[in-house]
């Protein structure tokens, strides 16, 4: 495909920002990236009864933290604006309306207490299709024009064909073909002079110049309808491209709420990497063209094409999500880690916001030591603590002693180790390894226990990393400090 395409993302801020979302933004995003076209974010915010305050917020700032840019915009304008369609009520008003002069809408002026009793009695009837039987549909004019001067209420309704088919393309999945009497004839704009999803979408689509438009597969049903209103205005229809759904982690059922987050936010708090989720939700239905996983944005681009993408739904797996946040974070260099780290550490009160040079440069320290153990950024301020802490609670003494020390010999240990570690001319790894085998040495005990008891008492852990690392990144001031505490534990 090399023609520039013009493809939108348009979200509805009734919520945060959805995985599901944010896999059709990251595929309209490399679509317009790989061929040179636009990117263009459009806010459908015409569902005010259920539009959440800091949704939109949320949208943007999610879609920008994955690496998300956009060509046109709410916040940056461009030239077919508005790009929120709360603020192009009048086009959509004029459109319809032009259907009904045209002859191919009309006013709909049944209650909705008559259409839900309409709706309940085609159930109990079992009838083949449940909808609006048309009541309205051949309405004289002049009735019509009579009632809306009487202030009735109306919503205005797509004449659907009684007959015959329609079918359009697919780019996933092929040439899709409908019979028209499945149809009912759609509301295009209600009561209170908001459009619905079908009128609005195909407007700013068309006065937009979108040519391509990627969307989940619940709304496959709905194209149908489309195509028809695009052909009542004289349109020329994008080209449609139906994302398979994500399944929960069993592969039995859609992806829902019980089965962990659903939001970009819940993943960013969790302290996954924007790269590694990026990574993730791109093979979430895209067939790379060569065996590998990884992929940076740009090789995305490079890569990324229409014909590639799947129409069989995909199990969405936690466990493969946190392998990829694992391969992200180790490729950090220590600098970056710490300063993705940090907000995690500010927040658990381990470092003050802003962060002095100093402190932060004690994080850069001690994160190459950590990074095996840190799977999502949220693990920090463990991992973090007992080098950050100036204090850390006392270990107890069964814990110290462990299996096979006697109190006698720990206490031995640490009084030696106390008076070594405070002579030591430097307290750097290289220094301190033979320094703690002499000790082992002088007290007839094995390094293995001089190590663990040692680890302990400076940490109040028994796994942490390499004990010479972990007692310079600690360093002199704290370990003796934690020495001497352990100590009186063991009295």
């Amino acid at each position: 495909m090399d023609k520039p395409v013009r493809v939108r993302f348009a979200p509805s801020p009734t919520g945060y920002l959805h995985i599901g979302g944010a896999r059709t933004a990251i595929y309209d995003w490399l679509l317009a990236r790989a061929t040179g076209g636009q990117f263009i974010l459009r806010i459908e915010d015409t569902d005010r009864a259920r539009l959440v305050p800091d949704a939109l917020a949320d949208i943007m700032d999610s879609l920008r933290w994955l690496g998300l840019d956009w060509d046109e915009g709410p916040d940056v304008g461009g030239p077919c604006g508005p790009y929120l369609q709360s603020e192009r009520l009048h086009i959509y008003q004029a459109h319809a309306e032009r259907l009904v002069e045209e002859g191919k809408a009309y006013y709909c002026f049944c209650s909705e207490e008559r259409l839900a009793a309409l709706r309940a009695a085609q159930q109990a009837a079992k009838a083949e299709i449940v909808g609006y039987d048309r009541r309205c549909r051949d309405l004289p004019a002049a009735e019509a024009e009579a009632a809306l001067r009487r202030g009735e209420k109306a919503v205005i309704r797509f004449k659907m064909p009684l007959t015959g088919e329609t079918t359009f393309h697919d780019a996933i999945r092929g040439e899709i073909t409908v019979a028209n009497r499945l149809l009912d004839d759609m509301v295009l704009l209600k009561s209170d002079g908001f459009p619905t999803y079908h009128l609005a979408a195909v407007v700013d689509d068309h006065l937009m110049g979108i040519t391509h438009v990627l969307r989940g597969d619940e709304w496959l049903p709905s194209t149908p309808r489309h195509i028809l209103l695009y052909a009542a205005f004289g349109w020329e229809p994008p080209l449609f491209a139906h994302l398979p759904v994500f399944l929960n982690p069993s592969g039995g059922g859609k992806l829902s709420k019980r089965h962990g987050a659903t939001s970009v936010r819940e993943y960013r708090e969790k302290g996954y990497l924007p790269e590694a989720l990026f990574n993730f939700l791109l093979l979430l239905g895209w067939h790379p063209p060569e065996e590998r996983e990884i992929f940076t944005a740009a090789e995305a681009v490079a890569a990324f094409s229409l014909e590639r993408v799947s129409k069989t739904p995909v199990a969405f797996s936690p466990e493969k999500l946190d392998w990829f946040n694992g391969v992200y974070i180790r490729s950090l260099t220590p600098e970056e880690l710490a300063r993705r780290c940090l907000p995690f550490l500010q927040r658990a009160g381990l470092l003050p916001d802003p962060c002095p040079p100093e402190r932060f440069a004690r994080v850069v320290r001690v994160a190459p030591l950590l990074r095996e153990r840190i799977h999502l950024l949220t693990d920090a301020p463990e991992q973090f603590g007992i080098f950050l802490e100036d204090e850390i609670p006392a270990p107890a003494p069964e814990l110290l002693l462990g299996k096979k020390l006697s109190p006698e010999a720990a206490r031995a240990v640490l009084e030696r180790a106390a008076v070594v570690l405070a002579e030591l001319p430097s307290f750097d790894e290289v220094s301190l390894e033979p320094a703690l085998r002499n000790i082992a040495r002088e007290l007839g005990l094995k390094d293995g226990e001089v190590f663990m008891l040692l680890r302990v008492a400076v940490s109040g852990r028994t796994a942490t990393p390499g004990i010479f690392e972990t007692l310079a990144a600690i360093g002199r001031e704290r370990c003796l400090d934690r020495i001497n505490k352990a100590r009186e534990v063991l009295g």
